[in-house]
């Protein structure tokens, strides 16, 4: 079932069309990557979603019906562009916020002090926001967004400013939240977050959805027909054997050990299977495997229009 479905929504301003007829379907339980360069409409079409601003054209259906304030509630919603009040404590802040979203100050305070010990920023709690360095402070700005449980979570550059070591506690966070049934959409541009912790894709370029799908199909989908293959013998041999099925790219050594890695892009009109049996007749046959295109690769590609 999909949790969320952008049905032909176009969202123009003066001079400029920031989303143009686009659609895209989210499915329940999934982390949702929302890809695309500066300025194509991802953040707009974030905006739309959350009724921060209406569509021109098209609507958003949650959960099968035209979305409606009310539904705000079960979305968290943590934007790019984010602020905190300097001169507040950071306990009262983030309680502060728990109460907008409709939790009691007793259930704020037990969730919140669950959530500080995991991000490990309890020593904070009576310290000045002013304080927090960006990092902790996006800690914070992460937990109130989750605090009240919502079925949708939206987050825009997540992983903006933080250090590696904390952005990989933050998607550790978001696949346990998908985990126990939350969705989640996320926009970014690190496509290493994209391949690790995604289970479908929607590229946005120019205002227009170029590319949807589950994130293994998509790099399946714009795969180059490359395969590597892992070989002991004279590469000559080879080389002549496949003349008639492949293009031959590079050679490389397999480190600590006497074989050699050839990649090779297969013809339109030749078989993996006949290449396998052409290689293993030739050479003494280690392994033969597909090249998958990278998310960053694809993203490119897709940018440039190459694909």
């Amino acid at each position: 079932m999909d949790i969320l479905k952008i049905e032909n929504v176009t969202k123009r301003y003066t001079g400029h069309t920031a989303l143009d007829d686009v659609s895209l379907a989210v499915p329940e339980g999934s982390i949702y990557g929302l890809l695309g360069p500066n300025g194509a409409g991802k953040s707009t079409l974030i905006r739309v979603v959350n009724r921060i601003t209406l569509p021109d054209a098209g609507r958003v259906l949650f959960r099968g019906k035209p979305i409606t304030d009310e539904d705000i509630y079960n979305i968290g919603y943590l934007p790019e562009e984010r602020g905190l009040y300097k001169k507040m404590k950071v306990g009262e802040q983030a309680i502060f916020f728990a109460r907008l979203k409709g939790l009691s100050r007793r259930e704020a305070v037990a969730r919140l002090k669950q959530w500080f010990i995991r991000f490990e920023i309890q020593d904070w709690w009576n310290r000045p926001v002013e304080d927090l360095s960006k990092g902790m402070a996006q800690k914070v700005q992460f937990i109130t967004t989750v605090l009240h449980q919502p079925k949708l979570l939206i987050f825009d550059e997540p992983f903006s400013g933080f250090d590696p070591i904390n952005a990989n506690i933050l998607k550790q966070e978001i696949m346990r939240l998908r985990d126990e049934g939350a969705t989640v959409i996320f926009s970014t541009h690190n496509m290493s977050s994209v391949e690790e912790i995604c289970d479908h894709i929607t590229l946005i370029n120019k205002s227009h959805n170029i590319l949807s799908g589950s994130t293994d199909e998509v790099r399946r989908r714009f795969g180059e027909n490359l395969f590597e293959v892992v070989y002991g013998g004279e590469k000559a041999t080879l080389v002549a054997e496949l003349s008639s099925l492949a293009e031959v790219l590079d050679e490389s050594e397999v480190a600590d050990t006497p074989y050699h890695s050839l990649r090779i892009r297969l013809n339109d009109d030749s078989t993996v299977r006949e290449c396998i049996a052409r290689a293993n007749s030739a050479v003494e046959l280690r392994s033969f495997r597909e090249v998958i295109p990278s998310m960053n690769d694809i993203f490119i590609r897709a940018v440039e229009g190459k694909l």
